[in-house]
């Protein structure tokens, strides 16, 4: 049979059939109170500092709350703070709290919990390494007010505090926030609309948040990460279902609500439902992101991360994500987002034209490369994931490279890329990840593209041409000047391969007509959100 009609056959099968359970018996006022939501992957940990998984994050944005928020322009917008002041050379930064904040376990939010959750934040985030390189102090003045002191001027604090890229700066309790930002969080308490059911986590299976009768919303109407995150729901059940086929009868059934990414393939079924909407999750897209390990042979060598680069072909990465619908995908030999201010492809030629076979095969020899196994680690519960790993896996055969191919979950990814032991003894080479395209616009915060090395993302690119180039679109005080860095950091990344952007994809979400209030971006965005 093949793979388009044993899913659309299994598509017709309800979830319960499919997994061996049974369906939920919902009375119809907790049904509608009830949001049952089918997240991109399973909500392995949940520690937003500790990692920069794209599933925690969405979590965490019902759980903790932050200081600013950004909306569908990009623009930082107050969110727990009521005000700031600035001096004129931006070095000294005051802010005040709202009034009334309080922790899901009843305990006003204060400045030294604002402090302390900023100290452990800062070390993970490529703009907090750049704030915490200019540190002087940070200090909490009363219990509402706090301050920043920096050696020397960062113009761009609020954005930094608001960005939705990972990891956000999300606010703990102090008792929370002083856990060793390398190390898991153990408690989960935040001050946002919702509160985290530990106690109904069962992870690979199921994660639950109830409504948090304490908070209050801002007046303004919610638009992306900032405004009133009012619930209008009382319960959001996150039901993992990593088999597509699965996760579509349920939502055709009835038996989940909300489908954050359903597979290209299942989008004709879907709509045929008279019950179901489908739109493009995201007009930003997505960047596929080609990973590699720095830090051992071979591709510690940038001969070896060139050879990759001028074979990848992104066509077939990008056919095998999204099948044959070209309207969903485009060639990108840049790092940044199409259609926005950042976007350029200075230096980009490397990706584009035929693909050099043979000059690959030559540079991997001068590099050393002489046979040992090439560890690449493939989230398999991730469709998009799992398809770039097969790419991958014939491009590197065909390269006469030894494949190491451990198929296994987006969770087990998440742990194990953060491990820079060589690959024959935990650690790996290669994975595949995707960033959003909201993601990658503002070069400070893009983690993936900064090549600060052991202060760099996972892969620990070092990359004094491309640092130089951030630095310059930090103080950039025009547009021109601006547009000048970005086209000089998309030279030098490209350069040296910090990574290898495999294309630019469009996703899409589908959900239930009783359901509304949903809106499109980065991240699935809960407030706002009915059911009737």
């Amino acid at each position: 049979m093949k793979r388009r009609t044993f899913i659309g056959a299994a598509a017709g099968m309800t979830a319960a059939a499919a997994t061996g359970l049974s369906a939920p018996a919902l009375g119809q006022g907790a049904a509608a109170r009830t949001l049952r939501f089918v997240p991109q992957a399973n909500l392995a940990n949940f520690d937003p500092i500790w990692g920069t998984q794209y599933v925690v994050r969405n979590g965490s944005a019902l759980v903790w709350d932050t200081l600013y928020g950004v909306n569908s322009r990009l623009e930082p917008k107050r969110q727990m703070v009521e005000g700031e002041e600035h001096d004129a050379e931006f070095k000294v930064w005051t802010f005040r709290l709202r009034a009334g904040l309080k922790f899901h376990d009843g305990e006003p939010v204060l400045s030294k919990d604002v402090v302390q959750s900023l100290i452990r934040w800062m070390p993970r985030d490529p703009m907090g390494q750049l704030i915490r390189a200019r540190l002087d102090a940070i200090e909490a003045v009363d219990d509402r007010t706090f301050r920043i002191r920096l050696k020397s001027p960062f113009p761009k604090m609020i954005f930094a505090l608001g960005k939705n890229n990972t990891p956000m700066s999300f606010i703990m309790p102090e008792r929370i926030a002083k856990t060793d930002p390398f190390q898991q969080i153990t408690e989960i308490v935040g001050s946002g609309p919702m509160r985290f059911k530990r106690d109904e986590w069962v992870p690979g299976s199921r994660a639950v948040f109830e409504r948090f009768a304490d908070y209050v919303p801002r007046e303004e109407a919610p638009d992306w990460l900032s405004g009133g995150k009012r619930m209008l729901v009382d319960r959001i059940e996150w039901h993992i279902l990593p088999d597509a086929a699965t996760a579509a009868a349920a939502l055709q059934n009835g038996e989940v609500d909300w489908w954050e990414t359903p597979l290209p393939d299942l989008i004709p079924v879907l709509r045929r439902n008279r019950n179901i909407e489908v739109d493009i999750a995201d007009p930003l897209g997505n960047i596929g992101s080609f990973r590699l390990n720095h830090l051992h042979p071979p591709f510690n060598d940038v001969r070896a991360r060139r050879a990759i680069q001028m074979a990848l072909n992104q066509e077939d990465y990008m056919r095998a994500i999204v099948g044959s619908d070209d309207n969903l995908w485009k060639r990108l030999p840049s790092f940044f987002t199409p259609g926005t201010p950042a976007y350029t492809e200075a230096g980009g030629e490397v990706l584009k034209g035929p693909r050099d076979i043979a000059g690959a095969k030559r540079l991997l020899a001068e590099a050393g490369y002489n046979g040992q196994p090439i560890t690449v680690l493939v989230a398999q519960d991730q469709a998009p994931l799992k398809a770039m790993g097969e790419v991958t896996n014939a491009l590197l055969r065909s390269l006469g490279m030894n494949v190491d191919f451990v198929a296994t979950d987006w969770g087990t990814v998440g742990q194990r890329r953060a491990s820079k032991a060589p690959p024959g003894q935990g650690g790996w080479h290669i994975f595949h990840t995707w960033h959003a395209g909201a993601d990658c616009i503002a070069p400070a915060s893009y983690n993936a593209i900064r090549g600060n090395g052991d202060g760099a993302w996972f892969g620990w690119p070092t990359s004094e041409a491309t640092e130089a180039a951030v630095a310059k679109w930090l103080e950039a005080a025009t547009p021109e000047q601006e547009k000048a860095a970005y086209e000089e950091i998309n030279r030098a990344a490209m350069t040296d391969v910090v990574y290898i952007p495999n294309g630019f994809y469009l996703g899409y979400q589908a959900w239930r007509r009783n359901v509304t209030g949903i809106q499109k971006g980065p991240l699935p965005f809960f407030w706002g959100v009915a059911k009737s």
